[in-house]
């Protein structure tokens, strides 16, 4: 019998915070230990989200008191700078460490202070860090006491392109563009007026058009997967739903590429990745298909010889952050990696 993974979740009452206990309540091999929050400490759980009432029974604990070292699992679904703080007494503890801000993603210091505005407090834990993309780094995964769970944009742009990048297909005369839309659920759990029902609603925008802060990391994979530098655009925009982000990347082929079976090669290539589905030829996806699961779903669509359009659809709150989690602490426990996670999305 499959010994249970105690866990922890610091940070349960935010969107991030209660999609993984809406996934890890119902985990055959989990038994969810602490939750903690600062400003809800002793409350139930299941007052606060009632569709957890019935499976989770804990009470909010005070992170200042909480007992995180008991813990075999530890996840931050905290704001940026909260996890580095803790990171390194839970190491020592021989807790393993997921978390689902920025504080492990970026392994360039210089680059994580100048967008984040702050130090990073512990350089030596993010140096072992590995950044947690199952579908690109599974080896390391099983071996990472300390995971940086990839930012929602950055999961459906890396799966976009990794086939193409892996085989040296993209010519990097031109920009690799991503022109990505999200849910409002991306903006997190606060009160905020570019949030509000009648801000949001019947409405669609551009933000971070000067420089948002998934830009980097995204950089930085890309340019670890291409084993070079490139030029990369990218504009995020807020659409108005709650669930949901669609990507679509355009690149330029390179001449390696005219010969090659493109819709094959990412067939074959996501053969054996279970959360990553490439559709038919002619096929594109649409947000409401992952809603509320950890699938990605990939469609291509080649607009001349020399270019080719890739959309990518997933759910943000799922593969974009506690899904994908949740399947990269299955990987760290030596679970299978679907553990969990077979949920099939909401239709309608």
């Amino acid at each position: 019998m499959t010994q249970q993974v105690k866990v922890g979740i610091v940070g349960g009452t935010g969107y991030t915070g209660v999609e993984l206990l809406r996934l890890l309540a119902v985990h055959p091999h989990v038994e969810l230990t602490v939750i903690t929050s600062r400003g809800d400490a002793g409350t139930l759980v299941a007052d606060m989200f009632p569709n957890l009432r019935g499976y989770v029974d804990l009470a909010f604990s005070d992170p200042a008191t909480a007992n995180l070292a008991a813990c075999d699992v530890v996840f931050f679904a905290t704001p940026h700078g909260v996890a580095m703080s803790q990171a390194q007494a839970l190491v020592a503890a021989g807790v393993k460490v997921i978390d689902l801000a920025a504080d492990f993603r970026l392994q360039d210091t210089a680059v994580f202070e100048r967008w984040y505005k702050m130090p990073h407090s512990c350089p030596e834990i993010l140096q072992n860090a590995v950044y947690g993309l199952p579908e690109l780094f599974r080896t390391q995964i099983k071996q990472a006491q300390v995971i940086g769970n990839p930012g929602c944009y950055p999961t459906t742009v890396l799966l976009g392109l990794a086939p193409l990048l892996e085989k040296g297909l993209i010519d990097f005369s031109a920009p690799i563009i991503a022109d990505a839309k999200s849910g409002v659920s991306g903006a997190g759990r606060k009160a905020e007026v570019a949030t509000l029902f009648s801000e949001s609603s019947d409405n669609m925008k551009a933000y971070g058009v000067a420089g948002h802060r998934h830009h980097p990391e995204i950089e930085a994979q890309l340019t670890q997967l291409a084993h070079q530098s490139l030029q990369f655009i990218f504009v995020p925009h807020l659409i108005p739903m709650i669930r949901g982000m669609l990507s679509t990347l355009y690149v330029k082929l390179s001449a390696a590429a005219q010969d090659v079976d493109l819709q094959k090669l990412y067939e074959t290539r996501y053969a054996d990745e279970y959360f990553v589905d490439v559709l038919p030829a002619g096929k594109l996806p649409e947000t409401r298909s992952v809603r509320g699961a950890n699938h990605l779903r990939i469609a291509l669509q080649r607009q001349s010889a020399d270019y080719l359009t890739l959309v990518v659809v997933q759910d943000n709150l799922v593969k974009g952050a506690a899904g994908q989690a949740v399947q990269n602490m299955n990987i760290m426990m030596g679970l299978d990696e679907k553990t969990g996670l077979q949920v099939l999305p909401l239709l309608p």
